[in-house]
């Protein structure tokens, strides 16, 4: 038996499966809540609004710059808390493994799972493991649910939206939809570009107390104008975006110039997409860019009485309608 990759016999209940929960996932992510011979355990109590979510997570390649799945799936799962205003405390995670992956990657991207985790002072209380066969999982899927409590001081809610708000990014979009792709070495391309992957929650901690902001959202898959149509279908007015503003790195410009992309639906994986009152756009600003993760913030758009759509100003004073996303230019980015 080869004991330096998964074998289907690591996921049928027995010694093997007990030793890779063990030796891998419990050395990694054992706290005192977590449990490996229990069905289910029993949280300490919280005060405030429980606040759940659940992702997956099918990276390909399974590392890449500025990255890998296991601190990925960390930062979504929390980044989808913070922007609804939460804390977040508590994860599930289930790993699908494939046969044949290396136990020495498995337990790279576990450790890079749990220091994600620690750096964000999430505990995780409870875990399962699948192995499929040989040809069937891409190395490895991640599934992981979150609970957090909610902490903004104001209601953040499309519904609250109106026309004349303004919309802010927190950097620049497409850095990880681009790295990927990448990491991939598709086209005969490579670079140094790195994915923004990261936790959001700097961010959304210093502005969720300001009661003129509306409204958060992480661009993850679809990008920017994914979100803007989403805030469009809600609202039902249009939104408005700046060419000229949208942050955009110069890496991520050429490849998309090369191969047709469309840099407003890739996805990022450590920015924040807000709306608020424009009179507090400049107080949301000022705090932003006293940290590291929003120095390059800045105003990319406003919201526009009716018509339920997204609409790109170009540099050269003309309008484009964005329209919504279709198919899928760039799989399994996360």
């Amino acid at each position: 038996m080869d004991d330096t990759r998964i074998l289907l016999a690591h996921g049928n209940g027995g010694r093997l499966m007990r030793e890779l929960i063990t030796d891998v996932f419990a050395r990694h992510l054992g706290n005192p809540l977590l449990d490996t011979d229990a069905d289910a355990v029993a949280l300490p109590h919280v005060d405030g609004e429980l606040m759940v979510t659940t992702d997956g997570f099918t990276v390909e390649p399974l590392e890449f710059p500025g990255g890998d799945i296991g601190s990925l799936a960390v930062h979504g799962v929390v980044n989808d808390l913070a922007v609804a205003g939460a804390d977040p405390l508590y994860f599930t995670v289930s790993a699908l493994i494939e046969e044949g992956l290396e136990i020495g990657a498995l337990d790279r991207y576990i450790s890079s799972f749990a220091r994600a985790a620690r750096q964000n002072h999430v505990v995780v209380v409870a875990g399962d493991t699948k192995v499929v066969r040989r040809g069937e999982g891409s190395g490895l899927y991640l599934s992981v649910a979150g609970i957090g409590v909610r902490r903004a001081s104001t209601r953040l809610a499309m519904d609250r939206i109106a026309p004349d708000d303004v919309v802010l990014v927190s950097g620049p979009v497409g850095d990880h939809g681009i790295a990927v792709m990448l990491a991939r070495e598709q086209f005969g391309l490579s670079g140094e570009l790195r994915s923004d992957s990261a936790s959001v929650l700097p961010l959304t901690r210093a502005v969720r107390d300001f009661p003129d902001l509306k409204f958060m959202r992480d661009p993850t898959r679809g990008g920017l104008a994914t979100v803007a149509h989403e805030i469009a279908r809600a609202s039902g007015h249009s939104i408005v975006l700046d060419q000229n503003a949208v942050p955009l790195r110069p890496e991520v410009v050429s490849v998309c110039e090369m191969l047709g992309y469309d840099p407003y639906f890739l996805a990022c994986e450590g920015r924040v997409v807000a709306v608020v009152d424009p009179f507090a756009a400049d107080d949301v600003l000022t705090r932003w860019h006293a940290l590291p993760e929003g120095r390059d913030a800045c105003i990319i758009g406003r919201v526009e009485t009716g018509g339920g759509r997204v609409i790109l100003e170009t540099g050269l004073g003309g309008r484009r309608v964005l329209d919504e996303l279709e198919d899928d230019p760039l799989p399994r980015i996360c």
